[in-house]
């Protein structure tokens, strides 16, 4: 009896501690927090001021890997201005834009620090606000709410393994347990497609490693599924160099 008891105590011990150590992970979660903040409206040819306020857990970021506004007309996307945010060193990035015409006008705060990326966004209506088809043709998105991040590799040579990354979004919030595909091609070498079966490495951070055979630019279209029916897609350019 008393060996039974022992052992009920010992495993009682061993759940407590269990839980104790799992709640200290969940405690330990430390999130990358922006609040971003654009007028709701604006005059034609008004200054406007775009704001980010970026913290890490209760800390500022005064340092982040990026931080750039990323703004656009609503269907021309294509044609997106990135604004590098002026840092006040005190987790506050500022600029200042204006737009000469009535229009709809959307807008990211694209930020990375401590290895974790968010881009929360924002629109603000110009003068009448123009007008627009109820289809968003940005690249393609026919999803509301979805939105899709690719993070432009730098200097990208050949024969070297080449990280492609793209963070994905639903409602501003991480888009997981996606099916992402890489399609990579360029028909001046061959007319072969390469296609990358990305991994998610982190919430809605999905990764894949590709070696480019030669120079030239290659065009990349990331696929994106899930079992629920949805099929998004968006169309890159990438530069190999010696």
């Amino acid at each position: 009896m008393r060996r039974k008891l022992l052992i009920f105590l010992f495993i009682a011990i061993v759940n407590l501690l269990i839980a104790c150590s799992d709640q200290d992970d969940l405690d330990g979660l430390t999130m990358l927090d922006v609040k971003f903040e654009v007028p709701e409206t604006a005059e034609v040819n008004e200054t406007v001021t775009l704001k980010a306020t970026v913290t890490y857990g209760e800390d500022p970021v005064t340092d982040p890997k990026q931080m750039e506004f990323e703004v656009w007309e609503r269907g021309k996307r294509d044609e997106s201005e990135w604004i590098e945010a002026e840092n006040h060193g005190d987790g506050t990035y500022t600029t200042e834009v204006t737009f000469d015409h009535d229009g709809i006008f959307e807008m990211y705060a694209h930020t990375t620090a401590h290895n974790l990326h968010t881009m929360p966004k924002k629109e603000i209506v110009v003068g009448e606000g123009g007008e627009y088809d109820e289809v968003d043709d940005d690249h393609g998105f026919h999803t509301e709410g979805f939105d899709m991040d690719f993070i432009d590799p730098e200097n990208v040579t050949v024969q070297s393994s080449t990280e492609l990354m793209v963070h994905l979004f639903m409602h501003d919030e991480p888009f997981e347990n996606a099916e992402v595909r890489y399609e990579i091609w360029n028909y001046d070498i061959s007319d072969k497609h390469d296609w990358l079966d990305a991994e998610e490495i982190n919430a809605g951070k999905y990764v894949a490693e590709h070696d480019f055979p030669e120079t030239g630019i290659y065009h990349m279209q990331i696929h994106v599924e899930d079992d629920e029916g949805l099929h998004e897609h968006e169309e890159y350019e990438i530069e190999v160099i010696e």
